[in-house]
């Protein structure tokens, strides 16, 4: 029952929360809710033998409400029940319109999310798909900034072409499958596809997992998005849904079609490899933090798909382990900016300076979070980092060295945007800041400890996805 309850208890919550009027109980009853799905992750990894359940769904079609919870998907779906505590916690002193709408649409992407790193049937997997994609539109659409509107529409174009395609690949695997037919992932597994069709099968479920995590040049979309989602949208986003992209390859292309696999594997890691420099690149120019934090992100996942195409154990391992620690990091950064942009009213690094005089503690917590985004030895970053490479290198020399540059890009970004806003003289806009509250404070040390602990000590992320 625990993979039910994944799903269940986020869908009850968030659908009973549009009935709540106040703003303080909604916070409250969605936080509990939220803690109440962590319980229920934590307990799960007790369990040593993967968590199984199914029903009968659409018996015409052969397709079942299957779900399976084993190393990969106990890990994301811990990811993800981490990050809506962590969040609510962040901005639960922040007010938004119609709070029992944001609230619950919040819990609502999360169950949608769930059902993709649990689903074990084809069709269930892409009704999840789907499901996870109308909360986040809704959100962004309403609560968003000013391009909110066009932006929105981009992004679900990009994600809902996507989506048609991949639906093609497992209508066609469906069709593959003996018998009756089946969309059972394990049926999936006994196919035995011609190199041509494997190829063509990859190249149709390939895009709409590449639109997903984003890779270069189908990125376009994640930087306006990221930029114009409310703050705790854009940490869902970032930090868990382009995991489902990444997912998606491991679980449905890599051992289904592995000679589509193969006979695409440089050209992919050429355009991850081509995307994470770009985007370094790009992100030296930036002058408002989202921008920079959603730039930096497509690097950091060019990398994991790099690695993932290598087929290499120490790079496949790196991935897994980065992953979980990726969405760590990357929503720390997220809450800073969101703190920033709630107290001061900007994001930009030209109106910013010397907030380390004003807000130590932040400034603190701020550069251990960049120490990490930059993969620094100590921090949980550098060991996924340093086992991509790892296979990197043994796949592809150059690949490596031309990977390799992002590092020393990274390094200058990230450090250019804590000199820029912590260090040097305050100026008018951040003259009257104060240190930031209890709340925000407890979610950034929680997310500290996370970060040292499994740098110092990954072994217990390893054994898990192994």
């Amino acid at each position: 029952m625990y993979s039910l309850l994944l799903i269940l208890i986020p869908v009850v919550a968030g659908l009973l929360s549009f009935f709540l009027k106040e703003e303080k109980t909604v916070k409250g009853f969605t936080l509990l809710a939220s803690i109440a799905t962590l319980a229920i992750a934590i307990s799960s990894l007790c369990c040593n033998k993967q968590i199984e359940f199914s029903a009968t769904w659409i018996p015409a079609l052969n397709s079942h409400f299957s779900l399976s919870l084993n190393g990969m998907s106990k890990m994301l779906c811990l990811l993800n029940c981490i990050s809506l505590p962590i969040i609510f916690t962040a901005i639960y002193k922040n007010s938004y319109k119609n709070a029992a709408g944001f609230y619950g649409l919040m819990l609502l992407m999360q169950a949608g999310i769930m059902g993709v790193f649990l689903a074990s049937d084809a069709l269930l997997f892409y009704f999840f798909w789907e499901l996870a994609l109308i909360p986040a539109y809704f959100l962004c659409s309403i609560w968003g900034g000013e391009k909110r509107i066009q932006v929105t529409f981009k992004f679900f174009i990009y994600t809902f072409v996507g989506s048609l395609l991949m639906l093609l690949g497992l209508i066609y695997l469906y069709l593959q499958t003996p018998g009756s037919h089946s969309f059972a992932y394990n049926d999936f597994l006994q196919l035995h596809l011609s190199a041509k069709q494997q190829a063509s099968v990859f190249a149709l479920m390939f895009i709409a997992f590449a639109i997903k995590m984003p890779i270069f040049p189908f990125h376009t979309w994640q930087p306006d998005a990221y930029e114009q989602a409310p703050t705790p949208v854009t940490m869902v986003l970032s930090g868990v849904m382009v995991k489902m992209g990444i997912f998606g390859v491991i679980k449905w292309l890599l051992p289904i079609v592995p000679l589509g696999v193969q006979s695409h594997s440089n050209f992919v890691i050429i355009l991850a490899v081509i995307g994470m420099l770009y985007a370094s690149l790009i992100a030296i120019k930036q002058d408002d933090i989202k921008r920079l934090v959603a730039y930096s992100s497509i690097a950091h996942i060019g990398l994991m798909c790099a690695a993932i195409f290598t087929s290499t154990t120490i790079g496949m391992e790196g991935v897994l382990v980065q992953m979980f620690n990726h969405g760590i990091n990357v929503i720390g950064l997220w809450i800073v900016a969101d703190v920033i942009e709630q107290q001061l009213g900007t994001r930009k690094f030209s109106e910013l300076g010397g907030l380390a005089q004003k807000t130590p503690t932040l400034a603190i917590l701020f550069v251990v979070m960049c120490f990490a985004n930059i993969a620094l030895p100590l921090t949980n970053a550098f060991v996924g980092e340093f086992l991509m490479f790892s296979g990197l290198f043994k796949f592809n020399i150059w690949f490596a060295a031309a990977a390799g540059v992002s590092i020393i890009l990274g390094a200058v970004y990230t450090l250019n945007m804590v000199q820029k806003i912590f260090y040097g003289n305050t100026v008018a806009q951040t003259e009257n800041a104060i240190d930031i509250s209890l709340n925000v404070k407890l979610a950034l040390v929680i997310l500290v400890i996370m970060i040292i602990t499994f740098g110092v000590y990954p072994m217990p992320l390893l054994n898990l996805v192994r």
